[in-house]
C-alpha cells in the first residue's frame, strides 16, 4: 500500500476552461437520428424523395393547375422511426404553400400528418396561407 505523500495527486496544471467537458452539446453523444433531410423533388416521376444509404423513401404526388394532390408515401422498412415520412409531409405541404397550390391529401399518412399540425380543416385538404 502507498503510503498518503505518494498517492496519486491531481496533476499541477487545472486544464484549460476553454476544453468542453465530454458530456455537452459540443462533444456529447447525439442520441436518435437527425431530423434533418435532404427533399428532392422528382418531377419526371412525380414524387417527393429523401435518399439515404442508398435507399429511397417517397412521397407521390399529382400536380394540377391550382393543387397538388399528395398521393402515397414509400419508406422503406429500414429507414422506418427516424421521421423521414414526417419531413416528406411537410416539405410536400410547405413547398405546395409556396406555389400557391391548394394541398390535397388522399394518402392516410399525410392526411394524418396534416391532422397532427393543423394544416386544414381535417378533410386532407388546405388553402395556401
Amino acid at each position: 500500500m502507498k503510503s498518503p505523500e505518494k498517492l496519486d495527486s491531481p496533476a499541477d496544471k487545472p486544464l484549460p476552461s476553454s476544453d468542453p467537458s465530454s458530456n455537452t452539446v459540443v462533444t456529447g453523444v447525439r442520441i436518435g437520428p437527425s431530423t434533418e433531410f435532404v427533399v428532392r423533388d422528382n418531377q419526371e416521376m412525380s414524387r417527393f424523395e429523401i435518399e439515404i444509404a442508398g435507399e429511397l423513401a417517397t412521397l407521390r404526388y399529382e400536380r394540377h393547375p391550382h393543387s397538388i394532390v399528395l398521393v402515397q408515401t414509400d419508406v422503406p422498412q429500414r429507414l422506418r422511426g427516424r421521421g423521414i415520412a414526417n419531413a416528406l409531409a411537410r416539405w410536400a405541404i410547405e413547398h405546395a404553400q409556396r406555389q400557391g397550390l391548394r394541398v390535397i391529401a388522399t394518402c392516410p399518412f399525410v392526411r394524418a400528418y396534416m391532422l397532427r399540425h393543423a394544416y386544414g380543416n381535417g378533410s386532407g385538404s388546405s388553402q395556401p396561407h
